[in-house]
């Protein structure tokens, strides 16, 4: 499968290089605006394939897109120590403005996987420009924070994280909503899952669980100024589902229909993706406590798209 990134930055070229680990797609073009940083970042992959998998890597230009299947788009400048995601926008909405247009004339049957922040709103955005049909169009979303929440809760119960099931919903940002309830392994409540395994998941606990889902961004950017490899891998599996036609639930972001409170609204619920993009969305079932968060964080993105000139 053809992927395009467009964007060779450290989230571009991680989540190339996840592509090509994993083999998630067997032709990779990387486009940047610096044409000789996508060709060394595109050469630095390339030469490490012989001891990885056979797929083709290099830089080209947008027309060299012409054929992908998906096309990532992680284009955009980065956010600044103490920044939030949504004060990204302003300026990050002109870049995709100008680039989205390009890549739908050279590659018009691709799916768009947006990863550049505030990645809701920038999927919104993207959504609109486009006008490609539902589904073929998605944000990254809480992919991240669903596997910083699934690694943190492995390492608490001292299981695989792999073997635990949970999701972070609404926001990539600030608002998120970790769904407690909704969170499982072996078929048993994370709650219950801990009792038999001797390691409670009190209060404090879960406390100490959310703060460092929610603030693993920041305290990342403090310490070398961006995330890029954890996303990176998300990108490599949103990718690898559509490969497969996997219909794989992830985490995505994608504007919302049918359900009370967030209708309309571009946030992350857990999704079915396989070759078509979203084939599908889940309407969680969540607690008081939790449904009125999600209202909320979807009540943030919308008044931070409400006005969004484009």
């Amino acid at each position: 499968m053809k992927v395009g990134i467009v964007g060779a930055g450290n989230v571009g070229a991680t989540a190339a290089f996840a592509m090509v680990t994993t083999g998630a797609a067997s032709e990779i073009v990387v486009v940047d605006l610096n044409a000789a940083l996508a060709h060394a970042q595109a050469q630095d992959i390339l030469h490490a394939t012989p001891l990885q998998r056979p797929v083709r890597v290099r830089a080209g230009s947008y027309a060299d897109l012409a054929g992908a299947n998906v096309v990532v788009l992680a284009a955009g400048v980065g956010q600044r120590p103490g920044e939030t995601r949504l004060e990204l926008l302003g300026r990050n909405a002109k870049v995709f403005g100008a680039i989205i247009p390009v890549v739908l004339t050279a590659a018009p049957e691709a799916i768009l996987l947006i990863a550049s922040n505030p990645v809701d709103v920038m999927t919104e955005i993207a959504v609109k420009i486009s006008r490609l049909p539902p589904g073929r169009v998605f944000g990254s979303g809480t992919i991240l924070d669903s596997s910083r929440f699934r690694a943190l809760l492995g390492e608490h119960l001292d299981i695989a994280p792999t073997s635990v099931h949970a999701y972070v919903l609404g926001e990539h940002g600030d608002s998120e909503v970790l769904w407690w309830s909704g969170a499982s392994a072996a078929g048993l409540s994370v709650t219950e899952m801990a009792a038999q395994r001797g390691r409670p998941l009190d209060a404090a606990a879960k406390a100490r669980i959310d703060a460092a889902v929610r603030g693993a961004a920041d305290a990342i950017i403090r310490g070398k100024g961006a995330t890029w490899f954890g996303i990176g891998g998300g990108l490599a599996r949103i990718v690898q589902a559509i490969r497969s036609d996997e219909h794989a639930l992830l985490s995505v972001s994608a504007p919302t229909a049918g359900i009370p409170g967030i209708e309309g609204v571009t946030l992350s619920l857990p999704r079915v993706v396989g070759a078509r993009g979203i084939v599908a969305t889940l309407t969680p079932t969540l607690n008081d406590d939790e449904r009125a968060a999600l209202i909320a964080s979807a009540t943030i993105l919308k008044e931070a798209a409400t006005g969004l000139a484009l």
